[in-house]
């Protein structure tokens, strides 16, 4: 794959035949799940609305020279493959296109545009799309810890294997306290990321990226009286214009006592979906759809690390990303870091030496929700039209990923 992916920032930039372009990446709102419009909707439902826009964006593409598509999906029953594979076809895909979803956790949206990014760079596909659901409305009930576990591993002599299933949150704290961290400095990122998202959403700058989506609604203080109706949703909801450092540190600790990560510093719990269309470049020139292209993926890497201190991630995968493109920190214009909790959003940040003011512009997930399948995919939806808005080349989405992990994957515009 090495010999696939262009190594310094000239190569990076220039454009080759073979590389792998995008030419839509959308995404659904971002809801609260059980609380926002979304609430209602099946995960299966909001993957079918970002596809048929997916094929509504390129009408010029025959949906029969899509040969896979990849999903990320985390909570859904069966991984989502069946329930997904019918929305693939119920938007209007024939049956020759193939299916999967793909589980890497919370980096499950960036891995699936990876699987369909290599397969298009070993010549396996050259057409693809790279997606991600999540109800968590739906499905978040055993808060993402196995409910069916082989005992012995509860017991196991390997801690690493035990905290596996550690809460995220006290993952968090972890990463908080071992690096120093503090409450006030995790509120007031939190501050930030939602002020962030609400100049943007009140600018327009979400408008690109976003899909409406038509689905059920009902009503939960009176649904016996109060008829389910029709909405159609627009807009993320978790967006709070009026969050305040004062309002965020009245709050009380949401996974340990005398712990520092809150309700209010940590990412929400989401509903939503994404889905990015990529091909190769000779592809896209031999359909006449060369003008249709936005940017093209650069790399990814991924890296493990302690499980109870998952957080980290990024930190680790970063670096790696950047070895493997011959890239340095400075060469990337702007960041994608996903805001699991402020706690590690912030550790990595400082760890790296990125400044703050390039990461998560128009705000993260504290603000607009981590749906865990989707995530990856949405950060690539938000990331390239804010490029193409600035004039920015190069750009980069990382997050961590339960279990310990971290992924990032390399985007350029064009």
């Amino acid at each position: 794959m090495a010999g696939f992916v262009k190594k310094g920032l000239k190569n990076i930039l220039q454009k080759s035949p073979e590389d792998v372009v995008i030419l839509s990446a959308l995404r659904t709102p971002l809801t609260r799940a059980k609380k926002g419009g979304l609430k209602d909707a099946y995960p299966e439902e909001l993957l079918y609305h970002v596809l048929k826009a997916t094929l509504a964006k390129n009408p010029n593409l025959d949906p029969a020279l899509i040969q896979d598509v990849a999903v990320g999906s985390v909570l859904q029953e069966l991984g989502g493959a069946k329930a997904g594979r019918m929305a693939q076809n119920h938007a209007g895909f024939p049956a020759t296109t193939a299916f999967h979803t793909i589980n890497r956790q919370c980096s499950s949206g960036l891995a699936a545009i990876t699987s369909i990014a290599h397969a298009i760079a070993v010549g396996s596909i050259d057409v693809g799309i790279g997606a991600g659901m999540e109800s968590m409305t739906r499905n978040y009930g055993s808060r993402a810890i196995p409910t069916v576990l082989w005992p012995e591993l509860k017991d196991s002599t390997d801690k690493d294997a035990r905290d596996c299933i550690m809460p995220m949150g006290m993952t968090s704290e972890n990463v908080a306290s071992r690096y120093g961290v503090s409450r006030a400095e995790q509120d007031a990122f939190a501050a930030r990321s939602h002020l962030k998202a609400a100049k943007a959403q009140s600018s327009g700058l979400f408008d690109e990226e976003i899909i409406p989506v038509t689905t059920r609604w009902a009503d939960l203080e009176d649904p016996e009286n109060v008829p389910e109706k029709s909405i159609t949703v627009t807009k993320d909801d978790g967006i709070r214009p009026n969050t305040t450092v004062e309002s965020l540190a009245k709050l009380k600790p949401a996974f340990k006592t005398d712990g520092t990560s809150t309700a209010g510093n940590s990412s929400q719990i989401t509903d939503g979906a994404a889905a990015t269309l990529l091909m190769r470049r000779s592809t896209a020139t031999s359909l006449g759809l060369g003008s249709s292209i936005i940017g093209k993926w650069g790399g990814t890497q991924v890296v493990g690390c302690a499980p109870d201190e998952m957080g980290i991630g990024p930190a680790l995968a970063i670096p790696k990303l950047l070895a493997y493109t011959d890239l340095s920190i400075d060469d990337v214009a702007i960041w994608e870091i996903n805001e699991a909790f402020a706690s590690q959003a912030l550790y990595c940040m400082r760890k790296l030496g990125i400044e703050e003011n390039k990461v998560n512009v128009k705000g993260g997930a504290i603000a607009l929700g981590h749906p865990l399948g989707a995530t990856g995919a949405r950060q690539v939806a938000t990331l390239l039209p804010e490029m193409g808005r600035k004039g920015l080349e190069v750009g980069v989405v990382s997050m961590c990923i339960g279990t310990g992990m971290g992924m990032a994957g390399l985007f350029v515009r064009e």
